[in-house]
Parts: C-alpha cells; structure tokens; sequence
C-alpha cells in the first residue's frame, strides 16, 4: 500500500493507484470528462489537473501515479486555474444549443461550466460545425458538433462491447468520432455509449425530444429479459414509460444493460396492446368486461373438466413472468386436479429431475475465470451482460473455448473454437472427456476419440491452480439429448475441478424451478400440450407461435382444443384463442424475478396499468376464486412471496451441486438430435418482438429473417 496526503487527508491506496483513484476512495470530487471507472485511461480531456506538489505544472488525476509521500492538492489556486483554462478550451466551439440540447440537465459539461467556467468568452471567431451521421436506430448522432473527443464512446466499444464502431478520424480541429464508413453501430450493448457521453453529441433516437429530464420519475425496475436480471431505472411522465436507463449494481449487471433492457419499453405503449377483455363469438373478437369473461373462462374450465377429466386442462408459462405470478398459475391447474404445466417452451428433452439448473457461481465469478468451456450458446447474443464479463475475463488472460453451431463472432479472444453440428455436440464432449481422462489416468465416461481440438480444449481446461468453468447455453439446455450434455459437462467439471452451469434463457427460468413449474408425475409437459393433447389450455404471456419449439405447427394444434385463454398484454395468440385477458407487462405490476445466480428481486410497478388491464396475479387470484379453490386469497404480491419463501426454505436457493442429472458411465451418446430451437436476440420475448427500433437493427432484421442474431 502507498501512502498519500490530498488536501490535506491522508489516504492509503494499493500500489500502481493514481490519485484519481485515492480521491475516490475520499470521496473528493475531481472534475473529468474522458475518465471513467470501467474504461482505461485515455488523459485527452485534462478537467483533472490538480496540483502535486514539487511537480513544474499540473498533472492529470487519472493518469498519474501516486507514489509514497505524494501531496496532492485538487482545489488549490494552481489546480482551479488549470481546470479553468481546460474549460475555457472546452468551449471555445461547443455550439451554445442547451435550450434544445437532449442532454440539457443531465449534462457533465453543463454542470462542470457552471463551476469552472467564464461568464464571458475571448472567442469571437466561428465555431466548427461538424457534420451529422446516421448510425442506425438507436443511436443519435445529429450534433456532433457537441463532441469534445472525451473518447469514451470509443473505449467503450473497443474494451467492454468488444466491437470498435466508433473512432476518431482527421487530427486537430478537423477531428470527428465517427463510424466506419457506411457501417453503422450494431453492438448489442451500444445503447451504454448514450449514457457515458458526457455531453449531448450522443443520444437516444427513441427518447430524442420526448422529455425533459427534470420532468422524468425515476423508479427502479428489474429487466424480463435474459437471466441476468440487470438493475433498471425506469423514467416515467404522466404515466407512461419514456426512458430506461441502467441502475448501478456491481454484483449483477455492474454499470451496463444490453440494448434489449433499455430499448423494449417501446413495445408498452405500441399499437398492439390490449386494454380490454376479448372474446370470440362466431368467429369474430367481441370486447367484454372483466366479469364476463372471467366467468366465460371460469364455466368453461368447469365443463371440460366434468366431461373430458381433470388431465384435458394445462397451463403454458412463459419464463419472463414472475414468480407470483407463475405459483398461483400452478395453484390454479393443481386445484383443477391437473398436472399439466411447463414453462420449458423451447426444450426437446423433458427429463424428470431435481434441484435447479442454474449459472452455478455467482454472476461476479465470470470475470474472474481463468477458462472457461462453453457449448451451445451464442454467448454475445443470448447473454449480453455475461459476455461482457467473459469479454473481461479474456482480455486478462482467461482462455475461452466453445463448442456451437458457429457462424457468429464473440468479439473476444478464444484459445479454441469449434463449429460442430448440434447432433454431435455430445460426441465432441465425450472426446474432450476423452482426451481429460487419458491426462488423469481416468476411466473416460463415454466412447470417444482424442481428437486434436479436444487435446486442445482438455489442456486449457486441466491448467493448475486455475479457476475453471463449463457452461452451457441455451441451445444445449432445449437440445434433444440436453441430459447427455449435462452428465458429459457434470465429469468434466468432477474430472478438472471446475464449476458446471447453465446460462439460463429467460429472467425466472431459475425462479420456474424453484416454483415447480413442471409436470411431477404423469402430467403433459410442453411439446406434449403444444402437439394437442389438452382440451383446454391457458398461456400465460406467451406466444406459442415465437416462443416455443413447436413454432407454426401450434397454431393448428392448439386450433383443435376446446377452450384457449390467453393472458397477454398483446393483441397476440389470435388465430387460436377463445379469451384474451389483457395483463400488464413488468412495468405495470409487482412481482419476483429470480437471476441465474439464484438472486430473488424483487419489483414494484412504475405505471398504473393500460386501460382495463389488470396484474396477472390478481387475474389468476380472482379466477381460483370463481373456481372455488383453496388458497387464492392473497392480497399482494408480497404475501405470495412470503408463502414462497417459506417453502424455500433457508440459506441459498440454489447449491453447488446441479443434482440428479449425473448419469452412470458409460454415458450414451445419441447423434441423432436435430438442431434445437433458440431464439434470436431480439425475439427472445414479446416484448423485444414488438420494439420497433429494436426491430430496425441489423440483429433485428436478421432475427426476423429466420437467422441467428
């Protein structure tokens, strides 16, 4: 540790700090443009010059060293006269628009000039004006003229999204941050670089000119999308959703959110929303109120379960619901004497199983690995927050290897990649396991062959005294021989000492299991109850159609059953439904998510719901009481968790140990499994589906077109 005095207080910071970093730790405020805590030190702006003592001239805070015994002083007539005269330079052609400007208010250079700047100018001559650039639909580069080449943007791109869109061309005054030419900014995290502009050069396209930020609400939110459930704030005027931004928290998604967090909320105030009660007459969509339909729904489920028994009625959960939300959902069939439920739309395999599939370390250890195995994920585009930590662990020397379908770039370095068909996805492991068991001296787990690459991928993950991971993604969690992976993953991780995991798909996958949002004993999973072999079938804020395996033959399917009722807060599901109940989206209820680290979040809502629509819970709780069935008299969410809770238990909700997937060597190794359903970036869910700015990028254009974005 080194020893420093700054202004006067003595602080000690680890060797190789700068003294921006010891002001941090004294919480003494040094102005900054180009400084930020996630990105390296660029020094180009110089607001941070203070005063060190027996330097010849001031020095930038974030780029010099301390060292033992240094005396700094950040406020002192030479520092102030320093940040001054940057400021003065600073202005000198930033254009005088914060009146219009989008970022007036939240404006570091705006603050910081009321501070250290001059009320007058020496300037008198014309300002450079630099031209405007379009670089697609999320990002707003119209006044570039703004700029004062901070390079954060740039940094951000090259070291956290892993992608350099953005860079600084032409030298001097003729200098400008623009994209390559004719590309445009595609990055699935580009959304970040808004927020760390420190003046109004880049904006939101979507928010540009909606509101003022003093005019904004802030509330806090948690993201439905995939399973890192990043901390939002969401920003709301006169009660509608204009702004989502990211809310700091270092364990889970650090200081970013991906472009699908902050940008969905187009989707709650689109023209597909559904703010009252429908039901098909004579095969024509009649609006009704709540009472009507709710009886409609209740008498039907009576009847179907009189005539046809209790196994004629199941339940499809999206995923992306909460966990209030997805136990009375289970009440409700299980009160009905059903044990027709899943919520693993997407799956091929339906095994029986115990315990929680989960990430299996906390999201913070990513960063931390020194290899890592991952197979079947588009990890940059089905998990973009973990990618980014992975990105991190990599450019520090991490070693990362994948097995996929290929095709697709992490944007971080890889010690081996391997495109291999999804129907040899367990051959492949079988071979490392191989190639694992041959080093040891082990019996090996399944017949395989040493191959090179697996040779390979055995020595990165068999390094000593190394932290180790295999990590399986969503294509190898819906895959047709899921299980064989799991065991083959399960040996390995046993075999070098490494942790095993799932990259869940959706925002309470985790939070599914430990609901029991799955058939227990002789009940219909997914595939089953999408094939047709229910008579009466609720789908609760899903699309079978988008979200599910069985894609477009659901739609015939589910047009043979008696009775479908659709909680939805879209016009959605229509060829096949008999009511649609209008239920509000995540930003108009309350409820639980729980993360793929096993992180219980809770939420309340930042909007009152849309039209008639109405929380899922209460939905689902009044039904159960028309049904006349125990256990529906909850009067929040809260309580629903509380109940919850208890059957948790206490302690972590989820172990180190995947339980009751080890299977006995010699595993089986099956190749004839078809290519399993994943989805891409911006269908995962409706939602994302139904943003259209979202929709206009270029992972939006290729999702719709059948590929993987």
């Amino acid at each position: 540790m080194v020893e420093i005095e700054l202004d006067g207080k003595k602080v000690e910071v680890p060797e190789g700090s700068t003294v921006m970093q010891a002001a941090e730790k004294l919480h003494t405020y040094i102005p900054h443009f180009c400084y930020h805590k996630k990105l390296s030190i660029a020094a180009n702006c110089r607001m941070c010059l203070v005063d060190i003592e027996k330097a010849p001239k001031p020095m930038p805070a974030c780029a010099t060293p301390v060292t033992q015994g240094m005396i700094v002083r950040t406020k002192s007539e030479k520092a102030v006269q320093a940040q001054q005269a940057v400021m003065e330079f600073l202005l000198i052609n930033h254009p005088l628009d914060c009146p219009i400007c989008d970022q007036g208010g939240e404006c570091q250079l705006q603050d910081l000039a009321v501070g250290y700047g001059g009320s007058t100018s020496r300037y008198a001559e014309e300002k450079r004006v630099v031209p405007s650039k379009d670089v697609g639909p999320l990002i707003s580069m119209e006044e570039m003229s703004r700029c004062i080449h901070c390079t954060r943007c740039v940094r951000f791109g090259q070291e956290i999204a892993g992608v350099m869109e953005l860079g600084m061309s032409h030298r001097g005054e003729h200098s400008e941050i623009e994209a390559f030419v004719g590309s445009t900014v595609d990055s699935e995290l580009s959304g970040n670089m808004i927020d760390i502009c420190p003046v109004g050069a880049l904006t939101s396209k979507p928010f540009r000119y909606k509101a003022r930020t003093w005019e904004l609400s802030r509330r806090k939110s948690i993201s439905p999308h995939d399973s890192t459930g990043a901390n939002l704030v969401v920003q709301v005027k006169n009660g509608q959703v204009m702004r989502v931004v990211p809310f700091e928290n270092e364990a889970v998604n650090e200081c970013w959110i991906a472009d699908r967090d902050r940008f969905s909320y187009e989707a709650l105030n689109g023209p597909d929303r559904l703010t009252r009660p429908m039901i098909k007459q004579g095969g024509q969509w009649q609006e009704v109120d709540w009472q009507t339909a709710l009886e409609f729904v209740a008498t039907g489920l009576r009847d179907i379960q009189r005539e046809k028994g209790p196994q004629a009625i199941g339940a499809l959960i999206s995923p992306h619901v909460t966990c209030e939300e997805a136990y009375l959902t289970r009440a409700l069939i299980r009160g009905l004497g059903s044990d027709n439920l899943d919520y693993r739309l997407r799956n091929a395999e339906f095994p029986a199983f115990e315990g929680v599939r989960w990430l299996g370390m906390p999201i913070t250890d990513l960063s931390r690995l020194d290899s890592v195995l991952v197979v079947g994920s588009n990890l940059r585009k089905d998990h973009p927050l973990f990618a980014q930590r992975i990105r991190q662990a990599a450019r520090h020397g991490a070693q990362v290897c994948r097995f996929d379908a290929g095709g697709t770039d992490w944007a971080m370095p890889m010690a081996h990649q391997q495109a291999v068909r999804a129907a040899d996805w367990a051959q492949a492991m079988a071979d490392v396991a191989v190639a694992i068991a041959r080093a040891k001296g082990l019996p090996a787990p399944a017949p395989g062959v040493a191959t090179e690459a697996a040779e390979a991928i055995a020595r990165v993950l068999l390094r000593e005294g190394k932290s180790a991971a295999v990590l399986l993604g969503n294509g190898a969690a819906h895959h047709a021989n899921a299980s064989t992976l799991l065991a083959l993953a399960q040996w390995i991780g046993n075999a070098v000492g490494a942790r095993v995991g799932y990259l869940t798909e959706a925002a309470n996958t985790v939070g599914m299991q430990l609901v029991g949002v799955q058939p227990q004993a002789q009940g219909r999973n997914a595939a089953e109850m999408l094939s047709g072999a229910v008579d009466a079938l609720l789908l609760v804020q899903n699309e079978p159609v988008y979200d599910s395996a069985a894609g477009d033959k659901a739609r015939e399917a589910l047009a043979r059953c008696a009775l479908v009722v659709s909680l939805t807060p879209f016009k959605a599901n229509l060829d096949f439904s008999d009511v649609l109940l209008p239920v509000a989206p995540f930003t108009e209820t309350s409820g639980t998510f729980v993360n793929a680290e096993g992180r219980v979040q809770s939420f309340n809502a930042v909007v009152k719901p849309l039209g008639e629509t109405r929380p899922a819970w209460k939905v689902l709780r009044v039904l159960g009481n028309l049904l006349e069935l125990p256990g529906f008299d909850a009067e929040s969410t809260q309580e629903i968790l509380a109940t919850l809770r208890a059957s948790w238990g206490e302690g972590a909700l989820v172990r180190e140990d995947l339980l009751n997937n080890r299977t006995a060597a010699p595993i089986r190794i099956e190749s004839n499994a078809g290519e399993p359903v994943v989805a891409s970036i911006y269908q995962l869910d409706s939602l994302v589906r139904r943003a259209p700015s979202l929709q206009a990028t270029a992972d939006g254009r290729l999702g719709r077109e059948g590929g993987q974005a």
